[in-house]
């Protein structure tokens, strides 16, 4: 767990691999209450037979269910000490490269690419999560995000 001191530890760990996180396995479980969570109920998703015999050989997780695991990742590899609150503000680019076939384990790893003053108590962050495939060469997804974080 990289600990980044107020402003200051921001800025410093400004261009730099903050971590990577544990592996999770998306289960058919995990892909069926996304579904529910999101009404998006296509059959590759949660159609173990239809999917057997589609594209991917079986069910694979929804895209946004793999970007929805950002803040679980991100989490898990920094904290900012001091800080009173964080907001999401938004997303700049985001890429689902690899399909994530049902009973995949993935992992995130968070760059801090850059970070910007906003006034004397707060910063905008700008990270880059790569969501890996255990034992894929190409990632799942590659999301570019940003973040304030008040002091």
């Amino acid at each position: 767990m990289q600990v980044l001191a107020g402003l200051e530890g921001i800025f410093a760990a400004k261009g730099s691999v903050l971590g990577s996180s544990e592996w999770v396995t998306i289960d058919q479980d995990r892909i069926d209450a996304f579904a529910g969570a999101t009404g998006d109920h296509q059959w590759i998703h949660v159609d173990a037979e239809r999917a057997a015999a589609g594209p991917f050989g079986t069910t694979i997780a929804h895209g946004y269910l793999t970007l929805s695991l950002l803040p679980m990742f991100m989490v898990a590899v920094y904290r900012v000490e001091g800080a009173r609150m964080a907001v999401n503000y938004g997303l700049d680019k985001v890429r689902f490269v690899t399909p994530v076939p049902v009973g995949s384990r993935l992992r995130g790893t968070t760059e801090l690419v850059d970070a910007q003053p906003l006034d004397a108590t707060s910063a905008q962050l700008f990270f880059r999560v790569t969501v890996e495939i255990e034992g894929v060469e190409r990632p799942a997804c590659v999301a570019e995000t940003v973040s304030r974080q008040y002091f």
